[in-house]
């Protein structure tokens, strides 16, 4: 029983100084990548948009960014993850707008819900699609103007810039592995090894 309670009082020495532990490195990447992913994008919304048109940059971006730079080994944090979870909540969001425009108490937690639920059926669970999908019934002004259009933009096109930014800064050094499927990790280290035999 004391022995026990020794090696386990060890290991939650050692898990709670691994997880305090402050790598300063993947910090920086982290800050680099969020600041160019919602750079370019608040870019080409004041290069692009009318100061009331503030529909590029919305705020669920600002969450996935936290997830693709901050957390890239998540599996919430995953390409696919990425884009079909913000694409199906908003495809949703507008969805449950046109059905119902005016009822804020229905339209919102049926928005939030079904989108929740279908990027379960689809393995495309990503936390900020839900912010998506509220953010088509609940906003104000240009977005529920846009319809189906805001599926496409901005949230498709912000999600692809978010991703070209993630795939260049997640890359850049060997600490740093995205995307992090096994099918991906087993292709590159098989292409790795080819190289080394070659």
């Amino acid at each position: 029983m004391k022995k026990t309670f020794k090696r386990t009082l060890r290991v939650s020495k050692y898990v709670i100084y691994k997880e305090t532990l402050v790598d300063y490195k993947e910090h920086f990447w982290s800050f680099l990548g969020a600041f160019f992913g919602i750079g370019i994008i608040a870019f080409l919304q004041s290069q692009f948009l009318f100061k009331q048109e503030n529909i590029f940059l919305i705020g669920s971006f600002g969450a996935s960014c936290v997830l693709i730079y901050g957390a890239i080994q998540s599996p919430l944090a995953q390409p696919r993850n990425l884009i079909g979870g913000h694409v199906i909540s908003a495809i949703i969001g507008v969805t449950v707008f046109k059905i119902v425009p005016d009822i804020i108490w229905i339209s919102a937690p049926l928005a939030v819900g079904l989108s929740i639920v279908f990027m379960q059926f689809s393995k495309t669970l990503h936390p900020p699609g839900g912010a998506t999908a509220l953010i088509a019934v609940s906003s104000t002004g240009k977005i529920p103007e846009l319809g189906y259009w805001y599926v496409l933009s901005p949230v498709l096109s912000g999600c692809l810039i978010l991703l070209l930014v993630a795939l260049v800064f997640n890359n850049m050094t060997k600490n740093r592995s995205y995307p992090t499927h096994s099918r991906f990790i087993k292709a590159l280290k098989k292409k790795h090894q080819h190289k080394l035999k070659n």
